[in-house]
């Protein structure tokens, strides 16, 4: 693997020979509306296959794979409209921002890539309600697959508890988002969601509980099968989490912590999440082999 560093357009990219896996923007150029935050975009298979969609028409602050909060006491750190309780969504003022403050680490040490760095949580008025340090790391798995793992430790700068939930937690059924989430490509439409009890669609899955769960699609043009799945770490709040999974209007997969039960952050107080992400060139009869390997990845 290699490591390249382009700290000027605040990016960076690690590559598997001629294949660039992933790229990371943790600087980004994102209007308001779309809460600015970091993300991961393209991410690839090691054969060279898109696996993220970027800012998609249909939610435009959807970028790739990315941690994304909808529902930070009555602020948005997701992007566009807010669901509010008997009103439906309704576009607010309370766009958030995560911003990068600073770059804690960046290597290539036997053969796994670590990048760290601390970032701010404002409101788009202008307070700060979390100090972040999130820490990525990528590696090879084997002749098809990579891992990649996603850390975050959060902590509470204001002098009042905040409180994280979903659209679930304020009154609307079944869409407790909010987490890591990754928005698939367009031909992963109508894919194969993966689970420890068996396979089905977003609208079967969604809101089960799982350690794990995969999501299996086709491409257009090479006509090819690929396997993205997500583990949650044993020791994060609400483990097992709910899932919030799609794949009948667009593939999206998400351990949602906050689905429907609010997690409450006490002044002072940091809350942390770990996760692995396995990257394969595979199809769904993978997965659960693939879960395993990133259970030991996490630890």
């Amino acid at each position: 693997m290699t490591l390249v560093l382009a700290p000027s357009d605040g990016s960076f990219g690690v590559a598997d020979g001629d294949i660039e896996l992933f790229h990371y923007v943790y600087r980004p150029d994102t209007p308001q509306l779309e809460s600015p935050k970091p993300y991961l975009h393209p991410i690839r298979t090691r054969a060279g296959r898109e696996l993220t969609l970027f800012r998609p028409w249909d939610h435009v602050w959807h970028k790739g794979l990315s941690w994304s909060l909808p529902v930070v006491d009555d602020e948005n750190f997701w992007g566009g409209p807010t669901f509010v309780r008997g009103q439906g969504y309704v576009q607010l003022p309370n766009d958030g921002s995560q911003r990068h403050r600073s770059i804690v680490r960046c290597d290539l040490v036997d053969g796994v890539v670590t990048f760290a760095h601390d970032l701010d949580w404002i409101t788009q008025d202008g307070r700060t309600m979390f100090d972040e340090r999130r820490t990525l790391t990528a590696r090879v798995l084997g002749d098809r697959a990579w891992a990649l793992t996603f850390a975050t430790k959060m902590t509470n700068t204001t002098d009042a508890d905040i409180t994280i939930g979903s659209p679930t937690t304020r009154g609307r059924e079944n869409a407790g988002y909010g987490g890591l989430f990754w928005r698939g490509p367009r031909s992963f439409t109508e894919g194969l969601l993966v689970t420890p009890d068996g396979s089905g669609s977003g609208d079967e899955v969604r809101g089960q509980r799982h350690e794990w769960m995969g999501f299996a699609g086709r491409h257009d043009v090479i006509d090819a099968s690929s396997l993205v799945v997500m583990v949650d770490a044993a020791d994060n709040p609400q483990h097992p989490p709910q899932w919030f999974a799609r794949s009948t209007e667009f593939a999206a997969l998400n351990p949602a912590p906050f689905f429907s039960d609010e997690i409450v952050v006490p002044a002072g107080g940091t809350v942390g999440f770990r996760y692995a992400v396995g990257l394969a060139d595979a199809d769904a009869g993978a997965a659960a082999e693939l879960a395993g390997v990133l259970r030991e990845v996490l630890g």
